[in-house]
């Protein structure tokens, strides 16, 4: 099998690269991304640069069998025209030259976040996928699964896997999620040291899984022989206290809306990166009924939430990352960049 990867430099796609290129169905990987990485990949897979929001990607997808994508930005938060060119436009690229290039499979990383809220409940994969409007991530997540439905009734010879992961961690991807949705102000010592006190809001709760266990999900999703939408998490639930604990501190409850309020001065202010509507979304989310993964992909996770989510928060104390644009380690020049270029204002 030929398949080709976009988004593979980031967070996802470097384990999905990865776990593909042991299969041996798989005869060649196509990673694809904007900027090249200093990765040294085994001779099965191959880099192709291409920009989803402006290049000619047919070419790039012709020969494949399955294109996985999980190509997304996050920031520029400032900028909501960018990301939905990227994210929204440029899903509907892939996939409209996917069918040109005559590829039988699409693999999709959708999100929790594509959800509409229910933070009450346990969803199965057939919950509304309407998220909240005010949030772009959620508002490109959920209009990007529209453009698939009428992607699927155009296309019936196509197979579509959507894949709906709760949040993603691992080791090297914990400066990546620094800079994207904590900001150069956090320091690198406090999360060592430990933090005394973390506000949380009421009522708190996520779930989570290791980048390694969604990337064996997207590779049997795109060797096999599935169709339609699975969610993907692993146990347990995360909660205030969850969280606390793993970054060494006292959980204290907060009002949502005071928590809120000052996220939204210190956006505005520059000062971190992350939307409030962003925080709306999060206190929205349901939880995941992950049955229909576990019994059509024989899929289970292998390390738990928790776990998960300490190897993130001990990257981002120990500046770790990998040799790709998306995973660069961090350091004083990256921070100091962020700060001159606006915090929250360049992708």
């Amino acid at each position: 099998m030929r398949i080709v990867v976009v988004g593979a430099t980031g967070n996802v796609g470097t384990s999905v690269v990865d776990e593909l290129a042991r299969r041996p169905e798989v005869t060649e990987v196509v990673a694809v991304a904007r900027r090249a990485p200093a990765v040294d990949w085994p001779p099965s897979v191959r880099f192709v640069a291409a920009d989803v929001a402006t290049d000619d990607l047919e070419p790039v997808l012709a020969g494949a069998d399955t294109v996985v994508h999980l190509a997304w930005l996050f920031q520029p938060s400032h900028d909501p025209l960018l990301t939905w060119r990227v994210n929204a436009v440029g899903s509907a690229r892939v996939f409209e030259a996917a069918a040109a290039a005559g590829v039988g499979a699409v693999v999709y990383s959708s999100s929790v976040g594509a959800y509409s809220p229910a933070p009450d409940r346990t969803v199965d994969e057939t919950w509304p996928t309407h998220s909240i409007p005010t949030a772009a991530y959620g508002r490109e997540k959920a209009y990007v699964e529209r453009v698939l439905d009428a992607f699927e009734a155009r296309h019936p010879e196509i197979r579509v896997v959507r894949l709906r992961p709760a949040f993603i961690f691992k080791r090297t991807a914990g400066p990546e999620q620094r800079r994207l949705f904590a900001g150069p102000l956090l320091p690198r010592a406090v999360l060592r040291r430990g933090v005394p006190v973390l506000p949380l809001p009421a009522g708190l709760r996520f779930q989570a899984l290791h980048s390694t266990d969604a990337a064996r999900a997207f590779a049997v999703a795109a060797t096999g022989d599935a169709r339609g939408a699975f969610n993907i998490a692993a146990e347990p639930v995360i909660d205030a206290a969850a969280l606390a604990s793993v970054v060494g501190a006292r959980p204290v409850e907060v009002p949502p809306r005071a928590l809120r309020a000052a996220l939204a001065t210190a956006w505005h202010l520059r000062l971190v990166p992350t939307q409030p509507a962003l925080y709306d979304l999060a206190l929205g989310l349901p939880l995941l009924d992950t049955t229909r993964a576990a019994t059509e992909l024989g899929w289970r996770p292998t390390v738990s939430a928790v776990d998960a989510l300490a190897e993130a928060v001990a990257g981002m104390a120990e500046g770790a990352g990998e040799d790709t644009p998306p995973l660069a380690a961090d350091g004083v020049r990256g921070r100091a960049r962020e700060v001159a270029t606006g915090v929250g204002s360049r992708p």
